[in-house]
C-alpha cells in the first residue's frame, strides 16, 4: 500500500510539472508536437529512473556517514554528485538515439541536452535523498515522477496539436493560449489532490 501510495501522488497528485513546476522548459519546447513528445518522455522515464537508482546507491553507500563504504559526512557532494551521474545518463541517451533514431535525435534538438539540465530529474533525486527513501523506493519514486511527467507532457502535445487546428483569436496564437491550456492542466490535476 505504501508503494501504491508513493506511485498515484508521484504520477497525480505530487506531478512534477503540474504541481511542482519543476521541468517546464521541456514541457513547453517539445509539446508541439505528439511524436516528439513521446520521444521526449521515453528519454526523461529512462533517465530519471536510472538516475534515482543511481543517486540513492551513491547517497547510501558513499555519501551519508553511515554508508557502508565512507564513514565522513560527505553529503555535502549530493547536488554535485547527482548532476554527474544526470549528465553521464542523457550523454548515453543522446548516442543511442542519435545512432538508433537520427530524426527523433534531430526533433528534440537542444531539448535532449537539457534533461541534464532538467530540474524535474534532479528534483526526483533530491528529493528521494531529503526523504531518506531505500534504494527501491527512490527508484519506485522516480520511475512514477517520470511517468507523471511523460503523462502531463502527452496530454499537453495532445491538446497543443488540436489547437492548432483549431480557431483561436490571432492575440491568443502560439504561446498564449499554451501557457492558458497548461494552466487550465494544472487546475485539472489538482482534483487529485485528495488522492494520496
Amino acid at each position: 500500500m505504501e508503494y501504491l501510495t508513493l506511485v498515484v501522488g508521484a504520477i497525480l497528485v505530487n506531478n512534477f510539472v503540474l504541481s511542482k513546476f519543476l521541468g517546464i522548459c521541456p514541457f513547453l519546447g517539445v509539446s508541439k508536437n505528439t511524436k516528439t513528445a513521446m520521444g521526449m518522455a521515453g528519454a526523461v522515464v529512462f533517465v530519471m529512473t536510472m538516475a534515482s537508482f543511481v543517486t540513492a546507491l551513491i547517497n547510501k553507500f558513499i555519501l551519508l556517514p553511515d554508508g557502508a563504504l565512507v564513514k565522513a559526512d560527505l553529503s555535502y557532494l549530493q547536488t554535485l554528485s547527482f548532476i554527474v551521474v544526470i549528465a553521464s545518463l542523457v550523454q548515453l541517451v543522446e548516442v543511442l538515439l542519435q545512432k538508433f533514431s537520427p530524426s527523433l535525435y534531430q526533433s528534440l534538438g537542444i531539448f535532449l541536452p537539457l534533461i541534464t539540465t532538467n530540474c524535474a530529474v534532479l528534483g526526483a533525486a533530491v528529493i528521494s535523498a531529503q526523504e531518506g527513501h531505500s534504494v527501491i523506493k527512490a527508484t519506485v519514486y522516480g520511475f512514477a515522477s517520470a511517468l507523471g511527467f511523460a503523462l502531463a507532457l502527452l496530454l499537453f502535445s495532445s491538446i497543443r496539436e488540436r489547437l492548432d487546428l483549431a480557431y483561436t483569436p490571432k492575440s491568443f496564437e502560439g504561446t498564449p493560449i499554451a501557457m492558458i491550456t497548461a494552466g487550465i492542466l494544472a487546475m485539472v490535476f489538482m482534483g487529485f489532490a485528495g488522492l494520496a
